[in-house]
């Protein structure tokens, strides 16, 4: 099987049915529909990079990729929540090994969060009174542990990342966008909480406390490729759909050919340099710098690839991909939303 092969490889048709059957009420409901919640769960997503042992699926990078590929290509919102809280979930490398073993006994842990320092820590005799207000927490509405960064009191080090307990912050329904709108990536705070050393943590491979490979791979490519992954899954996606459309209307499907083998194209180079770099990590246990700026730039080429194809394609659609009620213009909004997140951003 092609590492690039259709996102319909990776994910149960059923599934892909129902998480699509509940997009509509998901975005009136503001949140992820519980059925949709109830898929995530009894599938596992939350646990992409979470160990067989603490009742993951320890995926490695690339079969993690392909399977959030494939659920964004299902439901943009629903691939952006697993992606941004798998990947939170994946802290759990990083934590206290006895506490992440009392948290993840619950097969339904959603860590949530922002990786802003937009909070300030200052340290006490037994650990830290941390206040603070993050954006763009998506997932927050059943997040059961949220994750914070800091700067110290002094602002002059970067003592790195808290995590906190769901009855401890305020959560702050302000999410209000054109897509993406199921996600609920709302705001949170804490006001002078006092949290424990063991609260603290580092994203950084020399502070994993696990041994997996992911663990060790750089958090700033593992989270470039998973929102990359994203914009693919629901670019592949929209131009299904234009294709019925344009079957409708009689329109000549070359166009679509033509921005569907750009898209591929850019996957497949994606998908080689994000694998290259994986097997390297894995012979050597160490990646050189210019195979991950390479993962960083193709990244970002995916994701404007994405939007690009998309773009050329959408005024041939029709009234139909300007109603939002409709699937095509739900997935472009979607793909627009999320091609805003900084990390995706090319100059």
């Amino acid at each position: 099987m092609q590492i690039n092969s259709h996102p319909s490889q990776f994910i149960p048709e059923g599934a892909t049915r129902l998480l699509r059957l509940y997009g509509p009420e998901a975005e009136r409901l503001g949140e992820l529909h519980p059925e949709q919640l109830r898929i995530i769960y009894e599938q596992n997503w939350f646990n992409l990079f979470v160990p067989e042992e603490y009742n993951g699926m320890a995926l490695d990078l690339i079969r993690g990729l392909q399977m959030e590929e494939a659920i964004a290509w299902a439901d943009g919102s629903t691939g952006w929540t697993v992606t941004l809280c798998s990947g939170a979930n994946l802290f759990v490398g990083f934590l206290e090994q006895d506490i992440a073993k009392k948290i993840f006994s619950d097969r339904k842990t959603c860590f949530a969060g922002s990786g802003h320092p937009s909070g300030i820590a200052r340290k006490t005799t037994n650990g830290f009174e941390i206040t603070g207000s993050w954006k763009y927490a998506t997932g927050a509405p059943h997040a059961t542990i949220f994750t914070a960064t800091c700067l110290t009191e002094e602002q002059q080090e970067f003592p790195g990342a808290f995590w906190f307990y769901k009855d401890e912050v305020t959560v702050h329904k302000d999410w209000h966008t054109i897509g993406m709108i199921a996600t609920a990536s709302n705001s949170f705070n804490v006001n002078k909480l006092t949290v424990p050393e063991n609260r603290h943590f580092k994203i950084e491979p020399a502070f994993a406390t696990l041994a997996g490979a992911v663990y060790r791979y750089p958090f700033l490519q593992f989270a470039e490729t998973t929102l990359a992954v994203n914009s693919s899954g629901m670019a592949i996606r929209f131009l299904e759909l234009a294709e019925e459309i344009f079957e409708q209307k009689k329109i000549t499907g070359k166009l679509l050919n033509v921005q569907l083998k750009k898209l591929n194209e850019t996957r497949q180079s994606f998908y080689d340099a994000v694998n290259q770099s994986w097997q390297e990590l894995i012979l050597n246990k160490h990646i050189q710098s210019d195979l991950l700026n390479e993962v960083s730039t193709m990244s970002r080429a995916l994701a404007a690839t994405a939007r690009r194809v998309v773009d050329e394609v959408y005024p041939y659609c029709g009234i139909i991909a300007a109603t939002p009620s409709s699937e095509v213009n739900r997935v472009w909004r979607n793909l627009h939303t999320a091609s805003q997140h900084s990390l995706l951003l090319q100059v």
